[in-house]
């Protein structure tokens, strides 16, 4: 029904960049949130950057500064800019939507419900 790619993955030595980016498509109405989370070896998945519809922004501690969260609502795309990358950013990054759907089989034709991609791999060699 609806669906989240991303791409933008990579193998990077400490202080370079790299650019993520999460295209949602499918039978979509609007899109509210959209936010990056990251999940290491042996942790729990926990949150990156998220993004409203309108632009307002929100970033964990360990990334402000450095990691920059951007839309693009024509192309349902939100993107994740990383910059001064530390190997300690090593993770698979996940993005995900808050997404109203057409769904014919409810009473107002709508749903929504949130949506995740299938993880990009981030690797920051020291």
């Amino acid at each position: 029904q609806v669906q989240l790619v991303e791409s933008g993955g990579g193998l990077v030595q400490a202080g370079g960049s790299l650019r993520l980016s999460c295209a949602a498509s499918g039978s979509i109405f609007s899109i509210n949130a959209m936010g990056w989370y990251r999940q290491a070896p042996g942790k729990q998945r926990e949150l990156v950057a998220t993004i409203t519809d309108g632009g307002s922004t929100n970033y964990a501690d360990a990334v402000k500064g450095r990691f920059t969260i951007s839309r693009d609502n024509a192309k349902n795309t939100v993107y994740l800019q990383l910059n001064s990358l530390k190997p300690e950013d090593t993770a698979v990054y996940y993005c995900a939507a808050e997404v109203l759907a057409f769904a014919p089989q409810t009473k107002g034709g709508l749903a929504s419900n949130d949506y995740w991609g299938q993880g990009t791999q981030v690797t920051v060699s020291s």
